[in-house]
C-alpha cells in the first residue's frame, strides 16, 4: 500500500472528497497498524454528488495529474422552473421560472448547443482561484465575483428521462466541467431556470461505477485477509475485483 496503489471508490452521498480521502486514509492506518500513509484523490466531487473517484497512495499519487485528466461521464437530473445560487441543492431556490411550455422535443432541439468546444463560466461557489483565494470563500461573504469563461469539450449528451419538472442526462465531458453550471445553461437555453437536482459520476478514464468499492467492502476485504499483514491487492475477491491498479495509458 505504501509503494502505491490506485483504487476505485463510490463517493457515498453528502461526504466531501476530502470526507473519503480522511476515511480512507485512518481505516488503513488502524488496520495496517501505520501511522502514516500519502493518500490523494484523482478529481473532486461535490458534497451532494456521488459516483467514481479514484485514490492514489504513496508513489502512485504522481499519477494523479495523468489519472484526473481521463473523460469524464455523469448521470445528471435537472430540476427546471428555479435557480439557486449554488446551481444545485446545496442552496434554496432564489427565482422560480414557468417550464409548462418545455417538451421533450424542445430538451432534443436545444442540447446540441452543448455538444463539442464550448465556453462555460464556472459557478461562482467553486473551487476556482480569484487573486490566490477560492471563489466560494468570497461568494461567502457577499462579495461580488466575475468569473471568466473557460473553453471545454463535451463528446455527448443523451436524454435519458423527461418527467417535468425534472430532466436527466448522461454527459460525457473533460477535466472541468461543472455539470451545475451545464444545468443552469440549459434551463436559460429551455427560457426557464435549472439546477442540479442529483448527480452521479458513472466513469473517469477507466474507472465505472460498476468497478468501485465503498469504505464498507474495504472493511469487510480487510477482515477477511486479516489486519496484522499489509493486505495483497493481487487477491481479489469476487465482490471486490476493482481493487487493483487503474490503466494509465489513456
Amino acid at each position: 500500500m505504501r509503494e502505491g496503489e490506485v483504487l476505485y471508490f463510490d463517493k457515498p452521498l453528502t461526504w466531501t472528497s476530502f470526507d473519503l480521502v480522511n476515511k480512507f486514509r485512518y481505516r488503513v492506518c488502524r488496520r495496517m497498524g501505520i501511522k502514516k500513509l500519502r493518500v490523494g484523490h484523482a478529481g473532486t466531487l461535490d458534497p451532494l454528488a456521488t459516483g467514481v473517484m479514484i485514490l492514489c497512495t504513496g508513489r502512485a499519487t504522481k499519477q494523479i495529474d495523468i489519472l484526473q485528466a481521463g473523460t469524464k461521464e455523469y448521470i445528471a437530473t435537472i430540476r427546471l422552473g428555479a435557480t439557486t445560487p449554488t446551481y444545485d441543492r446545496e442552496s434554496e431556490p432564489d427565482a422560480f421560472f414557468p417550464y409548462e411550455h418545455i417538451t421533450r422535443e424542445t430538451v432534443l432541439d436545444i442540447l446540441p448547443r452543448f455538444v463539442g468546444e464550448i465556453e462555460q463560466v464556472p459557478p461562482v461557489f467553486s473551487a476556482v482561484r480569484v487573486d490566490g483565494r477560492r471563489a466560494y470563500d468570497l461568494a461567502r461573504k457577499g462579495q461580488e465575483i466575475v468569473l471568466k469563461a473557460r473553453i471545454l469539450q463535451i463528446d455527448e449528451i443523451e436524454l435519458l428521462n423527461f418527467s417535468l419538472p425534472l430532466i436527466t442526462l448522461r454527459i460525457v465531458c473533460s477535466k472541468g466541467t461543472y455539470i451545475r453550471a451545464l444545468a443552469r445553461d440549459i434551463g436559460e437555453a429551455l427560457q426557464s431556470g435549472g439546477y442540479l437536482e442529483a448527480l452521479q459520476r458513472t466513469r473517469v478514464g477507466d474507472a465505472r461505477i460498476e468497478d468501485c468499492l465503498s469504505i464498507e467492502d474495504l472493511e469487510q476485504w480487510f477482515d477477511r485477509l486479516g489486519f496484522a499483514n499489509e493486505p495483497e491487492f493481487d487477491m481479489q475477491p469476487k465482490s471486490l475485483s476493482a481493487l487493483v491498479p487503474a490503466n494509465t495509458n489513456n
